[in-house]
């Protein structure tokens, strides 16, 4: 027995659980698992196992389910156990809740009722990915799954495209490639990443390499598992904006926009999105 039952304050306690290997959790978030008067869980049947693992009892408890798609009704009924003084654990099926998990929503309408919140923290695939990926961690941006379209996907990566740390992805394993495939074109071919696959588990996986490298690796191999994308940041040049359409406009006179497109972002070494975009604005004034 590695949990130490105690009498916990009421209020809402978030708990991490592993990410896959079941050993990772943390004393704490079992004692907070023993000792919660009410347990809810993005997925109980996974909550169960691992109490199980762990030999820690329900003891007549139920394990509420709690999910992005549980609804207003079953969210009142864990604040109206707060309210009553109890003490609720909430656990997402992996990791932290909250980090591309449930529990947003509860979290914020308990600390708007006045009750305690907080957390018993541990496994973070986030993190996890970012110590293992080799890349700069003094800045980090965590931009969770990218859209499925692949316009939505390259709108969004060009939001990212200057922030000023390493961006951090949730994909899902069969978009990897296509994925990597669009951050090279969008972000850069030669940026730096790293594909983190299983995490802390029997074939965990750490690739890294240039996009571009990365994206043609994984073409057309079935990927399995979870995976994490890790990019660097760009060391983008100090273009003016005037001098890119002063070439643009100039290459404009005698190529396709397509063609002055290439010319211009090789000559200013920005991506070619960036350039094609502003030649299709120049082409309509």
């Amino acid at each position: 027995m590695n949990y130490k039952k105690v009498i916990l304050p009421p209020g809402l306690y978030f708990v991490a659980t592993p990410i896959g290997t079941a050993r990772d959790i943390t004393l704490r978030a079992l004692d907070v698992l023993a000792s919660a008067d009410v347990i809810a869980a993005e997925d109980t049947r996974s909550l169960r196992r691992l109490m199980e693992i762990h030999a820690v009892p329900l003891e007549g408890r139920k394990i509420v389910s709690y999910h992005d798609h549980s609804g207003a009704a079953a969210r009142e009924n864990l604040l109206a156990a707060l309210a009553d003084g109890r003490s609720l654990a909430y656990a997402s099926e992996a990791g932290m809740p909250l980090i591309a998990d449930p529990g947003y929503d509860l979290a914020r309408a308990a600390a708007e009722a006045g009750h305690v919140v907080t957390a018993a923290p541990g496994p973070s695939a986030v993190l996890t990915a970012l110590t293992l990926a080799g890349l700069p961690t003094d800045a980090f941006f965590f931009a969770g799954f990218l859209p499925n379209a692949r316009a939505a996907r390259r709108a969004r990566l060009e939001t990212l495209r200057t922030v000023p740390g390493t961006l951090v992805f949730y994909e899902s394993p069969r978009r990897v490639a296509a994925s990597l495939a669009d951050m090279a074109e969008t972000l850069g071919a030669e940026r730096s990443a790293a594909m983190c696959r299983e995490l802390t588990k029997k074939f965990e996986e750490i690739r890294r390499a240039p996009l571009r490298e990365l994206a043609e690796a994984l073409a057309g191999v079935n990927i399995k598992g979870e995976v994490v994308l890790v990019v660097d940041r760009g060391s983008l040049p100090n273009v003016k904006e005037i001098d890119l359409e002063t070439d643009l406009k100039e290459a404009l006179k005698a190529h396709s926009v397509k063609d002055a497109a290439d010319m211009v972002a090789k000559m200013h070494d920005v991506p070619r999105r960036r350039i094609y975009q502003l030649a299709l604005t120049l082409g309509k004034e």
